[in-house]
């Protein structure tokens, strides 16, 4: 992770002239060839809004929050004209936000201490933290009842990529169970993030676990391929997973932006706290045209079980120092960096003294 971001901060320095050419307004509809998901067409949009690009590591239903006030109009109720960029990787994520292509970046914090410890200037703060739990389950070849992580001693699991949150986690997880993951369990690193559950499910597949996100996870189970035995985001316990950031310069030129964006988000944690998963699944379904109703409520359900979301955004210093404490025991950290630097609660702070509970028609 840490040499794809730095390789990838190497190739921004030598084009930044250029890239520093490009404004909000001619940005491209996806910096990574993916199209933007918006909640209204264009002949709808009002001409008074303020276009803002957020480039998002994953499009899942771990993030219902953010989709809630998508599909509310929330963003569009505090002048923001909402771009939504999906970037397949929270290196490409934040490559996106310091070019310039998209103004808001929503990834794993570890992606913000790499690019900071790796000496970028107009480096990102994170201002608003969405999730605390991991989002992942492991998933088993058997229905295994009384499941223990013992289990995995000896085993063949498909993992994640070196680097990443959902691999740290998972050795954390195995560290605190006591299990080597270099020498108790074989992990294959190897299979891209998209395609675990298909090699997972493959007649001639000899592995006897996979670590997955929805809709992997659940989709396993629909088709009798696996079986959900833990989940990752309870055995963790409350971890930082992902969270807003944008770089120092936009924060200091747009306060008003970042304010109104985290306001958004805020009465999008409200409905999530206020209302049932059916109720959720039904608002995100847009999000979700080729998931069935019932399988995103399966999965709402899951993450609302295990206290996925947090009730404000505030990215409070004990959760940055235990986010540094796990990168540091997967040996991906050389160097801590500063929370003060890196993390402004202040826009959160705001939002959640200032944002009420909204009360909303179904």
């Amino acid at each position: 992770m840490k040499k794809c971001i730095t390789a990838l901060l190497l190739l921004f320095t030598l084009s930044v002239t250029s890239l520093l050419a490009c404004t909000s307004a001619d940005k491209p509809e996806s910096a990574t060839g993916k199209t933007s998901k918006t909640s209204k067409s264009i002949n709808d949009k009002r001409t008074d809004l303020i276009p803002v690009t957020l480039n998002e590591v994953a499009h899942s239903i771990f993030y219902a929050p953010m989709y809630v006030a998508m599909e509310k109009n929330y963003f569009e109720k505090e002048g923001i004209d909402l771009s939504l960029v999906t970037g397949f990787g929270a290196d490409k994520t934040m490559t996106a936000v310091l070019s310039g292509t998209a103004d808001i970046g929503f990834m794993g914090s570890e992606a913000s201490i790499y690019t900071y410890n790796e000496g970028a200037r107009d480096y990102v703060v994170n201002f608003a933290q969405l999730t605390q739990r991991a989002g992942n389950f492991l998933v088993a070849r058997e229905d295994i009842k009384n499941f223990k992580w013992e289990d995995l001693k000896g085993r063949k699991v498909i993992g994640g990529r070196k680097g990443g949150m959902p691999e740290m986690v998972f050795e954390y997880i195995l560290k605190q169970n006591h299990i080597d993951p270099a020498s108790d369990l074989t992990i294959d690193q190897n299979i891209d993030f998209g395609s675990t559950a298909a090699a997972f499910a493959e007649e001639k597949s000899d592995y006897d676990f996979t670590v997955e996100f929805e809709p992997g996870a659940t989709n396993l189970e629909k088709q009798e391929k696996g079986y959900v035995v833990a989940s990752l985001g309870t055995d963790s316990g409350y971890v930082p997973y992902t969270a807003f950031s944008a770089k120092k310069s936009y924060i200091s030129q747009h306060p008003e932006i970042i304010q109104g964006f985290t306001n958004a988000l805020q009465k999008g944690m409200n409905y999530v706290a206020s209302h049932t998963p059916e109720e959720i699944a039904q608002v995100i379904a847009p999000q979700f045209k080729e998931t069935t109703p019932d399988t995103i409520t399966t999965i709402v359900s899951r993450y609302y079980e295990q206290d996925t979301w947090k009730k404000d955004l505030i990215f409070r210093q004990e959760s940055f120092d235990l986010l540094q404490d796990i990168l540091e025991d997967a040996g991906e950290l050389k160097k801590r960096a500063p929370y003060k630097n890196l993390v402004t609660t202040i826009y959160a702070e705001k939002s959640a003294k200032t944002v009420k509970d909204t009360t909303i028609s179904h």
